[in-house]
């Protein structure tokens, strides 16, 4: 924010139409959605619970 007059970094483009693709046809949101199903943040996470699990159940 300009703190002279007030103004944003992006005000000159915030109110523009959203592009739209004329070659490309938009995914529907199902197959938008499928792309990062596969995407694990914690690979072994599942594994180290289920270790956790098995010593805290055996103590």
């Amino acid at each position: 924010m300009d703190k002279n007059n007030g103004s944003h970094k992006y005000d000159d483009i915030i109110d523009l139409p959203h592009h739209v693709s004329e070659r490309h046809p938009q995914l529907k949101k199902e197959s938008y959605a499928a792309q990062f199903s596969p995407f694990a943040a914690l690979t072994g996470y599942d594994a180290i619970v289920a270790e956790a699990e098995k010593d805290t159940l055996n103590t």
